[in-house]
């Protein structure tokens, strides 16, 4: 087998799931994450159709179907907070919705005696030579990797270094917006509640602990430049955008301000004509993220880490040939799934670009 050492960019999702499909077949792989450690905030993820093979696979379905937040469907109302309207619990909960933490451990518990994981660092440059690709770190001392695999999500530094300016591969569908834990102010038991305004959103939802509930506050944009923008700047954003609305929109605004696991989002979709370049390749929402709306994100990451590792192992780890089988074999269903998002941005009252 040729390509032996490897280095994943990013602990997340495909990452972790690459890297455990590579270590099986032999490879030596490395896996570099900016943050500090494992990330402890995000929304709830969903799996469909072929994702559950890979979890399967994985060894942890039956672990994950443990964290199910066993949703019943989602009540719509109008600005006044009064019912006009019901949702199945499969529109925003799939076959099956975990908290994206837990999805997140499970991973990095089972791939952590298989690989090398390096925290609080991010690669600098990369250099592709005829052997292999010389990558520098912001922290660690430089080293050459015979691949290199942005799985680094929407805004990759790998895509970035290897194909060019976030603004040529993303594609913004017209929405940002936050979420976050609150108290369960709207009593809900594994249901969700659903309001949509002039250009926003209110979803929340509460199942594993009844005394919180998860929310999701939504508001047209016309770029996602807010995501690298601080978290003050995020928030007056979403109370400007949300001045005036009723119902229960002024007390989520100061829920949003204490709490500890705000995070920030918009709905961007990456497009670029291939998903590799020399010895580099991108694998999950780093290479063709369908955005949130679409509801295919974690499933995109599971199915995109099994064909690209599947595509290596056939082609006795000749990364031409592979990434050439990977793309042809997976660009089909990511296409559909983009289509998807682009329709659920604009169910949502998006400005869609």
């Amino acid at each position: 087998m040729t390509n032996t050492t490897v280095l994943i960019s990013g602990a997340g999702v495909a990452g972790a799931a690459l890297g455990h499909y590579l270590h099986r077949d032999g490879y030596d792989v490395t896996v570099v994450e900016r943050a500090p450690g494992l990330r402890g905030s995000g929304y709830a993820v969903d799996f469909r159709g072929a994702a559950f093979d890979v979890l399967d696979e994985l060894g942890i379905l039956d672990e994950i179907r443990g964290h199910d937040t066993a949703m019943r469907g989602t009540t719509v109302v109008d600005a006044d907070g009064a019912e006009i309207g019901q949702l199945p619990a499969e529109t925003f909960a799939g076959e099956l919705e975990v908290p994206k933490p837990q999805l997140t451990q499970i991973l990095h518990r089972l791939t952590e005696p298989e690989l090398t994981y390096i925290f609080d660092d991010s690669i600098t440059t990369l250099t592709q030579q005829d052997g292999g690709v010389a990558v520098e770190f912001e922290q660690g001392t430089p080293r050459t990797f015979d691949l290199v695999v942005g799985a680094d999500g929407l805004f990759s530094k790998t895509r970035r270094l290897a194909f060019g300016p976030h603004e040529e591969a993303l594609r913004h569908l017209g929405m940002s917006g936050a979420g976050f834990t609150a108290d369960n102010v709207l009593g809900l038991d594994h249901r969700g509640v659903l309001q949509t305004g002039d250009g926003t959103a209110i979803y929340a939802f509460s199942a594993a602990d009844a005394d919180k509930m998860s929310v999701s506050l939504s508001f047209a944009t016309d770029a996602p430049t807010l995501d690298r923008r601080p978290r003050a700047e995020q928030e007056q954003a979403l109370k400007e955008a949300f001045a005036g609305a009723g119902w229960i929109a002024p007390e989520l605004l100061k829920a949003m301000s204490a709490a500890d696991d705000f995070y920030f989002s918009s709905s961007s979709q990456v497009h670029l004509d291939t998903w590799s370049t020399g010895r580099v390749v991108l694998v999950g929402d780093a290479g063709y993220c369908a955005a949130p709306t679409a509801g295919m994100g974690t499933s995109q990451a599971l199915i995109g880490a099994r064909t690209l590792a599947r595509a290596l192992s056939a082609a006795d780890g000749d990364h031409a040939t592979a990434f050439t089988a990977y793309e042809a074999e997976l660009r089909p269903y990511v296409t559909e799934n983009q289509v998807k998002g682009q329709e659920g941005a604009a169910a949502f009252g998006s400005r869609d670009q």
